[in-house]
């Protein structure tokens, strides 16, 4: 469960160095990221992947977190199993959860072939069969030759999967293959006709073997590790009721525990969020994919854009108890195949807008907080850190950010809001940003003379409210400011 103005940190973006430092890193900086105001900690994926460069998501085995030499290293790109739980154990310690990074789609980096017969079926329509039936190569066979038995003694084989991409006969990996005897899960989206295979080897979630696997592994993760919840990789390509009844499982057995979890459904069609929301029976959070899309759009169209829409059509607009609100994160960052990013120059005003209001529990990116350089695609890329601002909205949310919010968004191009406290936090907040020339606005504070300094730092001045508790509040070009009741 989230916390009161809780506020989770992604703790990595692609292209971190693979040197196998972030755990510890993590760990150092544990309680000076609960200073700053966050509350939760989103580690990514901890299990081995197909080598020490592998970001995670090419998952080998979920049962290995840097303990065993498996694909040519024993730790991770992020550390060994002990750092693991170290910086897991320091989050906990500075008063934040720690969730877990769960990929559950699919496995990668298989230990031997098998043969098997499957059919070519057409990418754009899954539904569509281009071949007979044929005898392929398959990298489907899972061993685990440097685990063994320990954690677990499943090994996988072909009948745990239903589709793969890559014949080991041919060397090709243009093709997808639906192996014999197998169907598409269905409870999926229906891009393409049918979206279950997303890559690698696709994991038939119905075979119980599989199944039970993958439900003994959250138990384990969590008896182990000790997080208090998961970020779920991929979630419209696996069946809705594999979660809803993986979640399910997991709470009643860790005795009706609030274990929190967050999909990652991407979509920027807010219908498909509430209808994925309504088949899992509520079990878990989604990130707002379609407001992140809206700040796109707005970074991309400068004045143009109509600020009183901005909430339009999301999920924080329409469902806001299970919106998971973000600017950006590793898969929408410049080069990656997702990439949607947000324009610098809007960053302030979108963060502004997930931290500093009601509605959301809002997710701070990697790169936007520390910043980053690298080099991808024949593309220099540089991530311009807003850690400044940032802080200056955690500072506010953690302090201000209570009781009535009354909204101002009553101008295409300079919109306000205001947060009247509650009797614990009896301090108004006035925010106000523009995405035109220098906006002012003219707001209730509920506050009769009342005096306002902007927390940002773009205005010296301070604001005071009339004997009504009326008052204007400027902000500059392009930009935001936070004023806080002195």
């Amino acid at each position: 469960m989230a916390l009161a103005n809780g506020v989770i940190f992604q703790s990595f973006q692609w292209y971190l160095p693979p040197d196998g430092s972030l755990w510890a890193q993590l760990a150092t900086v544990a309680q000076e990221l609960a200073d700053a105001g966050f509350t939760a900690v989103w580690f990514p994926p901890a299990y081995k992947g197909q080598s020490q460069y592998d970001v995670g998501y090419g998952v080998y085995d979920l049962f290995d977190l840097g303990e065993f030499d498996q694909k040519g290293t024993r730790r991770t790109k992020y550390g060994t199993r002990q750092q693991f739980l170290a910086a897991v154990m320091a989050v906990q310690a500075a008063g934040m959860q720690a969730y877990a990074d769960v990929v559950f789609n699919h496995k990668d980096g298989a230990d031997h072939v098998e043969r098997v017969r499957a059919q070519i079926v057409d990418w754009g329509n899954r539904n569509d069969v281009r071949s007979d039936w044929h005898e392929i190569g398959a990298w489907t066979r899972f061993t685990f030759p440097g685990r063994g038995a320990v954690h677990s003694s499943m090994h996988w084989h072909a009948d745990h999967f239903d589709a793969l991409s890559f014949n080991a006969d041919t060397r090709d990996g243009s093709r997808l293959y639906r192996i014999k005897d197998k169907q598409f899960e269905t409870e999926v989206s229906h891009e393409h006709g049918n979206y279950d295979y997303l890559m690698a080897c696709d994991l038939d979630t119905r075979h119980p073997q599989v199944d039970g696997e993958l439900r003994w592994w959250g138990r384990w993760i969590v008896d182990t590790t000790g997080v208090n919840g998961f970020r779920i990789d991929a979630v419209k390509h696996v069946r809705s009721s594999f979660f809803r009844d993986w979640m399910n499982h997991l709470r009643v057995h860790f005795g009706g525990r609030e274990l929190f979890a967050v999909g990652e459904y991407w979509s920027g069609n807010v219908a498909d969020l509430h209808r994925y929301i309504t088949a899992t029976e509520g079990v878990m959070s989604l990130f707002d994919v379609a407001l992140h899309y809206r700040f796109r759009e707005a970074s991309l169209s400068g004045n143009s854009y109509d600020m009183r829409t901005i909430f339009d059509g999301t999920l924080t607009g329409q469902q806001p108890a299970k919106a998971i609100t973000f600017v950006d994160n590793h898969d929408s960052q410049p080069c990656q195949s997702l990439e949607s990013w947000v324009e610098p120059w809007f960053k302030p005003l979108a963060y502004a807008l997930i931290l500093l209001r009601r509605e959301g529990y809002p997710c701070v990116f990697h790169g936007d907080y520390n910043g980053g350089q690298y080099t991808d695609k024949g593309r220099n890329v540089t991530m311009y850190s807003h850690r400044f601002l940032i802080d200056h909205f955690l500072f506010a949310r953690r302090n201000y950010c209570f009781g009535d919010q009354h909204d101002y968004f009553d101008h295409p191009n300079t919109i306000g809001w205001l947060r009247t406290g509650d009797a614990e936090h009896p301090g108004t907040m006035a925010v106000v940003m523009t995405n035109g020339s220098t906006g002012r606005k003219w707001m209730n504070t509920f506050r009769p003379n009342a005096r306002f300094r902007d927390r940002t730092g773009h205005f010296a001045h301070r604001v005071t409210a009339d004997g009504s508790g009326w008052a204007e509040f400027p902000c500059p070009e392009g930009s935001v400011s936070v004023w806080l009741q002195e």
